[in-house]
């Protein structure tokens, strides 16, 4: 059973919290069922259009920030584990159909068993507020070539991303590749091109 999030702001974008079924042994959550969509975590507007073909685990340490990524031919399914997540969501397909409109930008503090659904076209990444494991299934295997991203502070964005305590700095601590990710113009500018 998934319980019911504030709607979001950005076209076919879904939030939500998975139930929690505990007792004195523990506790039991079902994160995805194929059989029966909209009975377990995947809420019914994604299945069956976008069968998931893989499952990954992410774990950050606190100040971690990773993105912002984006994947014109993959959906997914964010399921927070355990730890808190600032995910940042970035509407980049309306920028990308030839408006001059700056992107909708939509924030969110997602704990212990929030899911998020990201369509293809809009960017997304997450900050780790304090240690985190993420499970998240994708509609693409894994090969590079949808991996997509521009950079976490483009001002084009205007993500307001927290000010990380855990560092000396105040910013994240990002990748090599999310450090030399474009701006969001030159991306655009990219997938202009190739289309």
């Amino acid at each position: 059973m998934s319980l019911d999030r504030p709607p979001s702001e950005l076209a076919f974008v879904q939030f939500g919290a998975l139930a929690r079924h505990t007792d004195t042994r523990g506790s039991f959550r079902e994160i995805w069922r194929a059989a029966e969509p909209g009975g377990g975590g995947q809420p019914a507007s994604v299945a069956p259009r976008w069968p998931f073909v893989q499952a990954n685990l992410s774990t950050s340490a606190t100040g971690v920030l990773r993105g912002l990524h984006l994947h014109r031919r993959q959906l997914d399914y964010w399921v927070v584990a355990s730890g808190r997540a600032f995910v940042a969501l970035v509407d980049v397909r309306v920028p990308l159909e030839g408006s001059d409109e700056p992107p909708i930008v939509e924030t969110r503090e997602l704990g212990p068993d929030d899911w998020v659904v990201i369509p293809p076209g809009v960017a997304h990444g997450f900050l780790a507020l304090e240690p985190l494991e993420l499970i998240y299934f994708v509609t693409n295997w894994y090969d590079g070539s949808d991996e997509l991203g521009f950079a976490w502070d483009d001002p084009a964005a205007g993500v307001a991303w927290p000010t990380v305590t855990a560092t000396g700095d105040g910013r994240p601590i990002v990748s090599e590749r999310d450090a030399s990710n474009p701006s969001l113009t030159d991306l655009v500018a990219r997938i202009r091109a190739e289309s």
